[in-house]
C-alpha cells in the first residue's frame, strides 16, 4: 500500500499469516514456533488487546508488528506503510514488557532525552512533558527531583507510558503494561489507556490480566501456542444474552414462574434464568416471601470464555 491508497479510514494494522520460527539446538538443527499463521486487522482509534498464557506468542506478534524482528511468513503494514518502515516509526509509541531506564535519570530527563532524539522544540518539549506527566499522573516534583531508581513499580510504569507518548503517536503498543502492578497500579494504568482511549488514540497491547481487558478494550484476539484461535469484540465473542442466573430461598413455584424459567427448587432454595428486568423482578419479589441471593448475567465472563477457548484448542491439536 503507497502512502497515496494510505487514508484515515484503513486499518492502523494489517497482518496477513504472520509466522516466527527460532532455530535452536547446538547446530540449529531444531525449530521452535513462536507465531503461526496470525491475521488480524485494528482500525483508527481502536483499543485492540491480545490475550494469552506466558509463552502464548503475544511478545512475538508485538514485536514483528513494530519491525524489531523480521517475520519468517507472511507480511503486514503499520499505518500504511511495510513493517519495520523506519519513518513510520516516528509516528508509534512503545512500552516494554521490562524496560530499562538509566536509574540515575530523574523522570523529567528522561523524557527531555527521548523528546530531543524526536527533534521537539525545547519550549514544546517542556509543556509536553508536562501534559505527559499530568496525564499518567505523576506528579512533577517527584518527576524533577527522584531519580528513576527511586521509582516504585508503579511509577516506572507510568513514566514508560508518558515515554511512549512523547512524541504524540498515532499508535501506542504496550506489552504487559499491568505486569508486577498491585491492584492499584493495574487501575492507574488502566485510566491512562481509557483516557488515551478518549484521545482517538489507536492501542495495542497484550496482557494475561483478563478483568482489565473487559473494561478498556473494543476488540480482543486470544493466542495459544503461537496461534490466534478467536477474533472479535466482547459481544460478538460472549454474546449478548440479557437473561440472568438467579438464586433465591423462600417464595413457592406460582409466584416465581412467571419470572423465572427452568425454575428448579431444592429444599427452601430456587434457581433458574431470569427473562425480564432485574429491577421489576426484585420490586415484584419483595411482596413475596422470598428474597434473591445470588444474580448474574447468563454470558459468560471473558474469563470463562478464555479458559474454554484454550481448553477446546488443546483438544483439537
Amino acid at each position: 500500500m503507497s502512502k497515496a491508497d494510505y487514508s484515515l479510514s484503513s486499518p492502523v494494522i494489517i497482518a496477513e499469516g504472520l509466522g516466527k520460527t527460532y532455530r535452536t539446538g547446538f547446530w540449529l538443527n531444531q525449530s521452535v514456533s513462536s507465531l503461526q499463521n496470525c491475521s488480524l486487522t485494528v482500525n483508527r482509534g481502536e483499543t485492540f488487546g491480545i490475550l494469552g498464557a506466558n509463552g502464548a506468542g503475544k511478545t512475538t506478534l508485538l514485536k514483528i508488528l513494530l519491525g524489531i524482528i523480521r517475520p519468517t511468513a507472511g507480511s503486514g503494514t503499520i499505518l500504511g506503510q511495510a513493517l519495520g518502515d523506519r519513518a513510520t516509526k516516528q509516528k508509534i509509541g512503545y512500552l516494554p514488557e521490562n524496560a530499562y531506564y538509566y536509574d540515575y535519570l530523574t523522570g523529567w530527563e528522561l523524557l527531555d532525552f527521548l523528546g530531543s532524539l524526536f527533534q521537539i522544540e525545547p519550549v514544546q518539549r517542556r509543556q509536553r512533558i508536562a501534559e505527559l506527566l499530568d496525564l499518567v499522573g505523576l506528579p512533577q516534583s517527584a518527576a524533577r527531583k527522584k531519580q528513576i531508581r527511586q521509582y516504585s513499580k508503579g511509577m516506572v510504569q507510568r513514566i514508560g507510558v508518558a515515554q511512549a507518548l512523547i512524541n504524540d503517536p498515532e499508535l501506542i503498543f504496550l506489552d504487559e503494561p499491568m505486569s508486577g502492578l498491585d491492584p492499584v497500579g493495574r487501575y492507574q494504568i488502566r485510566e491512562i489507556i481509557l483516557k488515551l482511549k478518549q484521545q482517538q488514540k489507536t492501542v495495542f497491547f497484550n496482557t494475561h490480566i483478563l478483568s482489565d481487558v473487559e473494561i478498556v478494550c473494543d476488540r480482543i484476539g486470544i493466542l495459544n501456542r503461537g496461534e490466534l484461535i478467536c477474533l472479535g469484540s466482547l459481544d460478538q465473542l460472549l454474546g449478548t444474552s440479557q437473561t440472568y442466573q438467579v438464586q433465591g430461598k423462600g417464595s413457592n413455584p406460582e409466584q416465581l414462574q412467571p419470572w423465572i424459567s427452568n425454575l428448579t427448587f431444592a429444599a427452601d432454595t430456587w434457581r433458574g434464568e431470569l427473562t425480564g428486568e432485574p429491577q421489576a423482578f426484585i420490586a415484584a419479589l419483595s411482596h413475596t416471601s422470598g428474597h434473591l441471593t445470588h444474580l448474574q448475567e447468563a454470558r459468560p465472563t471473558l474469563e470463562e470464555f478464555f479458559i474454554q477457548q484454550i481448553r477446546q484448542a488443546g483438544h483439537r491439536s
